[in-house]
């Protein structure tokens, strides 16, 4: 099986529900960049106090403190049965290091799964997108309704729009992902380790096709 994997694919292309569904059935870690920046500042380490002033001061962090924070983390026993990496690496100097670290603790990647989606579906999928303000569950105004409007069916928990769930912003998004991110297909090939999937089948159908991959 398949066990530490990259997910990449542009923003509204599912990455997150799918990094839920394989975490639950592999019984994967599901690392993302935000998460792993917030474990690192709630803990305190050098690497999360560092990252805690850039963010303080609203400047992004660099890719050696963001890529001594993956280390860190990637290093953690919970990771020895496989982790889901989900927002990073973002750019082809990250993935070149990452690619190094990841050797050095033996922790190589197995495969890159990629979720190709149509820019239509992309904003459709975004601008109607809802998420918990307690829990962070998602919802979505016509494919993933909550049973009461406006309420999270798990916590009860109010939903809202994020600032940059809109057409406006997912534009600036697909622009970064373009020129930044998307290059980093052509690396992961080269390599032998990318596997793409359309995510316009369906989440279902699509976990299916992912997951059956994976456990070959």
């Amino acid at each position: 099986m398949k066990k530490n994997i990259i997910l990449m694919g542009p923003p509204g292309a599912g990455k997150g529900t799918l990094a839920k569904q394989l975490k639950e059935e592999l019984h994967l870690v599901h690392i993302s960049t935000g998460d792993m920046f917030r474990d690192a500042i709630k803990a305190q380490t050098e690497l999360g106090k560092l990252a805690q002033s850039y963010i303080n001061r609203g400047d992004l962090v660099p890719d050696d403190v963001t890529i001594g924070l993956v280390k860190e983390r990637l290093s953690q026993s919970d990771c020895d049965a496989g982790f889901l990496l989900d927002g990073f690496p973002r750019t082809l100097v990250q993935a070149e290091a990452l690619n190094k670290l990841s050797k050095e603790i033996s922790r190589e990647i197995d495969v890159v799964v990629n979720l190709d989606c149509d820019n239509d579906e992309l904003v459709r999928r975004i601008s109607g997108r809802r998420v918990c303000k307690n829990c962070g569950a998602p919802y979505h105004v016509i494919t993933m309704k909550p049973k009461v409007e406006g309420v999270c069916d798990l916590c009860g928990g109010p939903l809202y729009q994020r600032k940059d769930d809109n057409v406006e912003a997912l534009k600036v998004r697909l622009e970064h992902y373009v020129s930044d991110t998307k290059p980093l297909l052509d690396y992961y090939k080269d390599l032998g380790l990318l596997a793409s999937f359309n995510s316009l089948v369906g989440k279902e159908t699509l976990f299916d096709e992912v997951c059956s991959f994976l456990k070959k």
